[in-house]
């Protein structure tokens, strides 16, 4: 029974979490994107799916995205990765799993090799944006917005229909997050999805991170004129193809 429930994280921040409450076999964590939540497609197909394959899941939103407790403002790749590495600890424990990242939910798994090398088995990115915070959106800040983002602390960035409040220290703390310049030696298998019309993520991104993977089973797949996204049903399918094999090699 998939079941969302919250997670305790200090005295003040409570994260919301979705789990199927399986804790036989392999695992899939599911790691959301910027400003997105639990509540979206991706989880609630990849809870199905894993439902059917009888292994356990775990999707983990952090604080100030969503229902969790906390404000968005205040929230950095720092900390909203520290929170996936306490879920995992508490929920999973030493559990096997494998991460499947959307956009930034990508960056915050490559992460998570650095505490959890033994127990990842598997990476699946969709549309993966590590260091996205300095490399694309900063850069595309003209001088004007800049100037205003480190005198107010804040910039209020409009795009899409949407309103993102990008903070200043959450670009300042996106530098002390790297992981493109470093290397992930593991012999899993790596499988990165990028759509060829991402407009808000380019390719290049999937490029670079597939390349800080040494020994790993790889592949870069590029969709066609997909977009951000990718979860359409025909790339659902593949996504979820790619998943089963995965999870087919460690059970």
């Amino acid at each position: 029974m998939n079941k969302i429930k919250y997670l305790k994280i200090s005295k003040n921040i409570k994260i919301r979490y979705l789990t199927n409450n399986l804790k036989k076999n392999i695992n899939i964590v599911f790691l959301h994107g910027f400003m997105s939540d639990i509540d979206g497609e991706k989880p609630k197909v990849l809870s199905k799916f894993c439902s059917r394959q009888k292994i356990g899941f775990l999707a983990i939103e952090y604080s100030g995205h969503g229902k969790s407790s906390g404000k968005f403002t205040n929230g950095n790749i720092t900390k909203w990765s520290n929170q996936v590495k306490i879920a995992i600890k508490k929920i999973l424990k030493k559990r096997k799993f494998i991460l499947v990242g959307s956009s930034m939910g990508s960056w915050l798994s490559a992460k998570q090799f650095q505490f959890f090398s033994d127990q990842i088995k598997g990476f699946i990115g969709i549309g993966s944006a590590p260091e996205f915070l300095e490399k694309v959106m900063w850069r595309k800040f003209n001088a004007k917005m800049k100037r205003e983002t480190i005198k107010n602390g804040i910039y209020n960035l409009k795009h899409g229909g949407y309103e993102y409040p990008i903070t200043y220290q959450l670009i300042k703390d996106s530098k002390n997050n790297k992981v493109l310049n470093k290397k992930i030696y593991t012999n899993l298998s790596v499988t990165l999805f990028h759509g060829s019309k991402d407009e808000a993520v380019p390719t290049t991104y999937s490029r670079q991170l597939i390349k800080t993977f040494v020994n790993a089973n790889k592949k870069l797949i590029v969709i066609k004129n997909g977009d951000h996204s990718l979860f359409v049903k025909k790339y659902q399918k593949k996504i979820l193809k790619e998943l089963k094999i995965i999870v087919s090699q460690n059970i």
